[in-house]
C-alpha cells in the first residue's frame, strides 16, 4: 500500500506521497507542492528537507550507525585500505583482487602534475593557507584535462584527481614552509607515498612508521563520507549545473575550509593552546562550560548528527592511544587533550548531554602527534573526503531526470516603492 500524508493549507487538502528509504527512513515528497497549492516548506538550514535520494552512505545518529554502502565503518576501517574505501564508493563495490591491483597501479601512474603546475606554486605568497592553494590547484586540473563527458573520459579524470590530489595537497605543505618538492615514487603505496611527500627531504632516506601509516588510513577512511553535510550538498548543487568534476570538487573544498565544518579538528587544537597559555588549567574551562553564565564551549566534543557516541571516534581512540605510546610524543596539548577526554568520559554532566568526544578531537590529536601542522588539518580532511564528493557528483550526474539546484526562499524585504531622485533623498 502506497504512502502518503495530507497537507490542510486555507482549508484545501494537498496528498503528497511518502517515499521510504531501504533503512525505513520516511521522506514526504513535496517536489510539487507549489505546483499544486502555491506555498513552499521554509527550513533554514535544511535540517529537515531530503534534498536527494542516495544509495552511497547511511547515518543513524541515535544509534550511532555509519555504514558506506551497507558497510560498516568499524569493519572498514579495521580490514580496508583507504584506495579500497575509494573504490567502494565511486564504483558501489568492494574490489576484487584484480580490480584492486589494477587500481593501485592506475592510481600510481597518475601521481604525477604537469610540471607547468610548478608554475602555479610560485605565484601563491608565502603564507597562503594550504586549503586555499589546494582549491584552487584543483579547479585548475580542468584547464589541463578537458572533460569531453565520455565514460572513459570521466573515469580518467576520477582517477587523475584521487592521485593528484595528494600530490597538490603535499606540494601545498612544502610551498608553505619553503621546501623544495618532493615528488611521489611508484613502489609506494598511496598513503606512503603522501607521507613522504609531506616529510622527506632530497637526499636522505624516508621510511614511514607502520604506527602513523595505519591511523593515517583510519583517519582517511573515516572521513571519506558523511551523508549531505555542508561540503558534500555543495558538490551536488555546484554538478547540478553541469559543472565538471574539477569545478565541482575545487568548491567542495571550498565549503570544507570553514571552521563549523572542515576546520573543527583545527578548533580543538586551537583551543588547547588558549588552555595551555593559561597555565594548563583544564578544570576551569570545564567548569565554564557546565556554568549557565558563560558561553565558552568545549570544541571536539558532541555532534549536531550523532546523539550517542560518534562511532568513528571509538576507532580513533584507540589510534590515538597507540600512536602517542610508539611515538613518545612529549606535548603538554596532547597531555591537556587527554586530561580533557578522561573529564568527558566520566563526567555525569558530559554524560548527561552525550558530550563525548567526537572525531574532530581524535583527529587534531592525531594530526598534531604524527607532525601535521595546524594549518594542514583541514587539507587532511579534504583528502579523506575527496571519495565521498567524487561518489555524490557521480550519482547526482548519473541520477534521472535530475534538474540543477534551485532552492526557493521567503522574502521579507520591502515592499514596491516609488523611485526617489537624487535630489530627494
Amino acid at each position: 500500500m502506497t504512502k502518503s500524508a495530507k497537507l490542510v493549507l486555507d482549508g484545501k487538502e494537498t496528498d503528497l506521497p511518502v517515499t521510504v528509504g531501504s533503512e525505513g527512513e520516511v521522506g514526504v515528497d513535496i517536489s510539487k507542492l507549489r505546483g499544486q497549492t502555491g506555498a513552499i516548506t521554509l527550513d533554514p538550514s535544511f535540517a529537515n528537507t531530503g534534498a536527494c535520494e542516495s544509495a552511497i552512505t547511511f547515518i543513524d545518529g541515535e544509534k550511532g550507525i555509519l555504514r558506506y554502502r551497507g558497510y560498516d565503518i568499524a569493519d572498514l576501517a579495521e580490514h580496508a585500505s583507504f584506495p579500497e574505501v575509494c573504490h567502494l564508493l565511486i564504483y558501489g563495490h568492494l574490489p576484487s583482487q584484480a580490480e584492486r591491483a589494477e587500481f593501485r597501479t592506475r592510481l600510481a601512474l597518475h601521481s604525477l602534475v604537469h610540471e607547468d603546475m610548478k608554475k602555479f606554486f610560485e605565484g601563491f605568497a608565502p603564507v597562503a593557507h594550504p586549503m586555499g592553494i589546494l582549491s584552487a590547484m584543483i579547479a585548475s586540473l580542468s584547464a589541463f584535462y578537458p572533460e569531453d563527458d565520455t565514460l572513459e573520459e570521466i573515469d580518467l579524470n576520477i582517477i587523475r584527481l584521487l592521485s593528484k590530489a595528494k600530490t597538490l595537497a603535499a606540494f601545498s605543505y612544502k610551498k608553505s614552509i619553503g621546501q623544495p618538492f618532493m615528488y611521489p615514487e611508484n613502489d609506494r603505496t598511496y598513503l606512503e607515498n603522501f607521507i613522504y611527500m609531506m616529510f622527506a627531504v632530497p637526499s636522505e632516506p624516508y621510511e614511514v612508521k607502520e604506527v602513523v601509516r595505519s591511523a593515517l588510513e583510519k583517519l582517511m577512511i573515516l572521513h571519506a563520507d558523511h551523508e549531505q553535510n555542508c561540503s558534500t550538498t555543495t558538490v551536488r548543487v555546484v554538478g547540478s549545473g553541469g559543472a565538471n568534476l574539477f569545478a565541482s570538487i575545487s568548491a567542495g573544498v571550498s565549503a570544507l575550509w570553514g571552521p563549523l565544518h572542515g576546520g573543527a579538528n583545527q578548533a580543538v587544537i586551537e583551543m588547547l593552546e588558549v588552555i595551555r597559555k593559561d597555565g594548563s588549567n583544564f578544570q576551569k574551562y570545564v567548569d565554564l562550560t557546565k556554568s549557565k553564565d558563560s558561553d565558552f564551549k568545549l570544541m571536539g566534543f558532541g555532534h549536531r548528527v550523532y546523539k550517542n557516541f560518534d562511532p568513528r571516534a571509538r576507532i580513533l581512540k584507540q589510534s590515538a592511544d597507540e600512536v602517542l605510546e610508539d611515538l613518545g610524543v612529549d606535548d603538554p596539548l596532547l597531555e591537556i587533550a587527554m586530561r580533557l577526554e578522561e573529564v568527558a568520559l566520566a563526567d555525569e554532566y558530559f554524560i548527561e548531554r552525550n558530550l563525548y568526544p567526537n572525531v574532530d578531537f581524535y583527529s587534531g590529536i592525531l594530526y598534531r602527534a604524527m607532525g601535521i601542522p595546524t594549518d594542514m588539518f583541514t587539507v587532511m580532511f579534504a583528502l579523506g573526503r575527496l571519495p565521498g564528493w567524487i561518489a555524490h557528483w557521480l550519482e547526482q550526474r548519473n541520477a534521472p531526470g535530475g534538474r540543477i539546484n534551485r532552492p526557493r526562499q521567503i522574502y521579507t524585504g520591502e515592499t514596491s516603492r516609488p523611485w526617489e531622485p537624487l535630489e530627494e533623498r
